[in-house]
């Protein structure tokens, strides 16, 4: 049987009218956005352009959330997604104070792996970050980027349905951001959904979808492919400039900054609950 596009699948995350103010400024006004099942959407905009806050939002940490959020069928933080949405921060979300092996064992017991099958689901998830014969080192004494990747094997080991990553090949060398993405791709073509943030715009063209924010705002729901077409750029990065640069024109006209170009493309509808909005918002 053929598999559907990621385009033709069901929405694996369903943003409507999304709203999020902090301080008494408006972060994200109106958003709508979907992201298809099985397929990798990356999400990319310039520092400040709400990335953080969006993806806050649909793991149900966002306060002062309006609109509806819904997640895998359910609304957003959802005590039931708890084991079904893997989130990794810009920030490690480790503990220094424990080996790489004693995080991803903790993490995957919290996740609900049995003991007899979790020597397997861990080791498996360090050869997919690349963290192989660092198992036995203290996390407070890798690197930057080796944090990061512990971050996101602890992610991992639950094998949830939904993954929502917050840069996680920020500080990486090209040949593991390389394998990481192939890695993506690869959940991808299991089933699983994706949603990447990044600033490397390199990284665009592995996405099956990209969502370009500013200024909170939805600029473009796009393929790599579309995209490149649409602004006649040689590259995603020239695309990219090209686009925000329309959107900040278009805005300084009375606009509401989206570029004609690269309106959403059709997509399914789902519907969606509001969102769950549990803990303090950060950026």
């Amino acid at each position: 049987m053929r598999k559907k596009p990621p385009e033709e699948r069901s929405a694996a995350i369903s943003v409507v009218g999304l709203g999020v103010v902090r301080g008494g400024r408006t972060i994200i006004s109106g958003l709508d956005v979907e992201v298809p099942t099985g397929s990798v959407v990356g999400l990319l905009g310039p520092s400040g352009s709400g990335k953080t806050t969006l993806m806050r939002s649909i793991v149900g940490v966002q306060d002062k959330v309006s609109g509806t959020v819904e997640v895998l069928g359910l609304p957003a933080g959802s005590p039931a997604l708890r084991r079904r949405v893997g989130y990794v921060t810009q920030d490690a979300s480790v503990y220094g104070d424990l080996t790489v092996w004693q995080n991803l064992d903790y993490f995957a017991s919290l996740a609900g792996v049995p003991s007899r099958g979790r020597k397997g689901v861990v080791g498996k998830a360090v050869d997919d970050v690349g963290l192989g014969g660092h198992e036995k080192q203290r996390v407070g004494t890798l690197s930057g980027g080796e944090m990061s990747r512990v971050s996101l094997a602890a992610a991992l080991v639950g094998d949830p349905e939904l993954l929502v990553l917050d840069e996680p090949t920020v500080g990486l060398d090209p040949v593991l951001r390389r394998d990481l993405w192939s890695t993506f791709r690869g959940l991808a073509e299991g089933g699983k959904s994706l949603l990447v943030s990044s600033h490397v715009m390199d990284e665009a063209v592995q996405c099956h979808r990209l969502l370009l924010l500013r200024d909170g705002a939805l600029v473009a729901d796009v393929t790599p492919e579309r995209l490149l077409a649409e602004t006649g750029a040689p590259d995603a990065e020239r695309a990219f400039l090209t686009l925000i640069d329309e959107a900040n024109a278009a805005a300084e006209e009375g606009g509401d900054g989206r570029t004609p170009g690269a309106a959403p493309e059709p997509g399914p509808a789902a519907p969606a609950t509001t969102a769950s909005v549990p803990e303090e918002g950060t950026r």
